[in-house]
């Protein structure tokens, strides 16, 4: 098969803990072709989605002491040539969030791939309909208490209320913009104020669950099935969990609960095609559903001594053969 990867540029992606690059590594291991583009490569002529695309081969990661270890060199590219993506057997769609107005032009290009002809993970369509924050909202069974709003007043009885509180960006990434607030603090005016853009945009507020300062559970679901998970501890006095601001890893069992929730997004996932899919866990509670380029593989592999690449590129081929 040919297999290609939308990405950021390679050069900035960290080939010992990006889940996209062990995408492609159990890609080339099992003998397909790897091509590599971006988001801005991409457009549209007589009907056809296009893009410009380069053959990559991988020089695979090695597991050092307590991490996956990479050579300098650890990426050739061939030629690039401009071609429909209808060539291509597959195409992953991995551009880091945020989902801007570029991105979701991207989602419309793709819209003109033919999926008779190459499946594209996750759906175009999908990608456009599951806000990684409101898409958990359906599940009601399974999140903590939330809202979402951009009213400062409606916040603060909230927080008065819950007395503790996690407030999110609709649009945020990796931890960012994330904010504890607690009733009686002096500076939840503003925190509220910032974070809304005085009310021009709405928030995710979540009751705070304590379990949190022990992990963020990360799991990854193939085809909504749970293949794998990690924990993501707050270091210091940080009380976010996420690997991009520190966060340390450990090995966490996949539990009854966690397959329960599992199972009430399976249908709702297949359903708008998001087959590869991270959802995260505090305490017994889904708090978000991410499906833009979920990550997590490279820990899990780590610590658990597995290949979750080689699980997903083994469920593509048999995708295909049907």
């Amino acid at each position: 098969m040919k297999v290609a990867f939308i990405i950021d540029p390679i050069h900035r992606l960290d080939a010992g803990h990006d889940t996209s690059v062990a995408l492609m590594e159990a890609a080339q291991a099992a003998g397909h072709e790897v091509w590599i583009t971006q988001a801005e490569w991409l457009g549209v002529e007589a009907g056809q989605a296009m893009a410009r695309l380069q053959p990559v081969t991988l020089e695979p990661v090695t597991l050092g002491d307590d991490r996956w270890v990479a050579v300098a060199d650890w990426y050739s590219l061939g030629e690039q040539v401009y071609q429909p993506l209808e060539i291509m057997d597959v195409v992953m769609m991995r551009t880091d969030p945020p989902v801007t107005i570029p991105y979701l032009y991207t989602t419309y290009v793709l819209d003109y791939v033919d999926p008779a002809r190459t499946l594209v993970m996750n759906s175009p369509q999908g990608l456009r309909a599951a806000n990684e924050k409101m898409y958990a909202l359906q599940f009601t069974g399974a999140i903590p208490e939330t809202i979402v709003s951009g009213d400062k007043a409606v916040i603060l009885e909230t927080v008065e209320r819950w007395g503790r509180a996690v407030l999110k960006p609709l649009g945020g990434k990796a931890g960012e913009g994330i904010l504890f607030l607690e009733k009686g603090d002096r500076n939840l005016n503003s925190m509220i104020e910032i974070s809304t853009l005085r009310g021009r945009e709405p928030v995710m507020v979540q009751t705070y669950l304590p379990e949190a300062k022990d992990g963020d559970k990360r799991i990854i679901l193939l085809d909504g099935e749970p293949i794998g998970a990690v924990n993501r501890i707050p270091t210091g006095n940080e009380f976010r969990g996420n690997m991009a601001v520190g966060g340390r890893v450990a090995s966490v069992p996949i539990t009854d609960r966690d397959r329960d929730i599992s199972r009430q997004l399976a249908p709702i996932l297949r359903r708008d095609g998001l087959v590869f899919v991270g959802i995260d866990i505090i305490g017994g509670y889904l708090t978000e559903v991410n499906v833009t380029s979920p990550t997590g593989v490279r820990e899990i592999d780590r610590l658990e001594s597995v290949n979750l690449g080689q699980q997903v590129m083994a469920w593509i081929q048999q995708k295909k053969a049907l």
